[in-house]
């Protein structure tokens, strides 16, 4: 069962991220279904340096941030990998979840396609990057609603533990400053498809 608005426009995004663990996110293109479960998330808000909306500054880029939550965000980073964020809270509050890695679970043929040779059969999700190429996400997704049938997250019926659950800061973003020490990250614990150990 997709996740509902209501869901995405709980207040608090740092609980979102955590819930997020466990869910599936899936797209469908021409047809065919890809995706899997969440393992590793991270949460962005606008109240912190590490956010693209830092200070409630819009900018074309972040726009969709702005909106309620339930819908993608998806932002080119280094000129080459699209992220996948998930916009939550109420309009006019841009705040975001950041979609870092997922086990795979449906259309792995197609998704193997899509990323080419690996090194490791771990590398086609392990990573905000390789998940989006492996899914089929690029910029043209930004935007898009969260309860349609192209791209969609859902409750795959997984009860995960707190206590299975690891919090860490996030990744890359040594820029933030002390911001970049909120343990805002967070993982699936043993599981093989998190882009990097906590």
């Amino acid at each position: 069962m997709k996740l509902k608005e209501e869901f995405y426009q709980g207040t608090n995004v740092v609980e979102i991220a955590r819930n997020l663990i466990g869910k599936g996110l899936f797209t469908r293109k021409k047809k065919v279904v890809t995706g899997g479960m969440i393992v590793e998330t991270e949460a962005y808000s606008w109240k912190e340096r590490g956010c693209h909306a830092f200070n409630a500054r819009k900018t074309d880029r972040n726009a969709i941030m702005f909106e309620a939550g339930g819908h993608a965000y998806v932002y080119l980073c280094y000129g080459i990998h699209h992220l996948f964020n998930v916009v939550t809270n109420v309009p006019g509050t841009a705040d975001a979840v950041l979609i870092r890695a997922l086990e795979p679970l449906e259309g792995i043929e197609e998704m193997k396609k899509r990323r080419g040779s690996l090194a490791s059969p771990f590398h086609l999700t392990s990573g905000p990057g390789k998940l989006s190429k492996a899914l089929g996400i690029d910029r043209s997704f930004n935007g898009k609603y969260l309860l349609n049938d192209e791209v969609w997250i859902e409750d795959l019926g997984k009860k995960i533990a707190k206590i299975d659950i690891e919090a860490s800061p996030r990744i890359g973003i040594d820029y933030a400053g002390e911001d970049a020490l909120l343990p805002w990250r967070f993982t699936l614990k043993k599981n093989l498809w998190v882009s990097r150990r906590p």
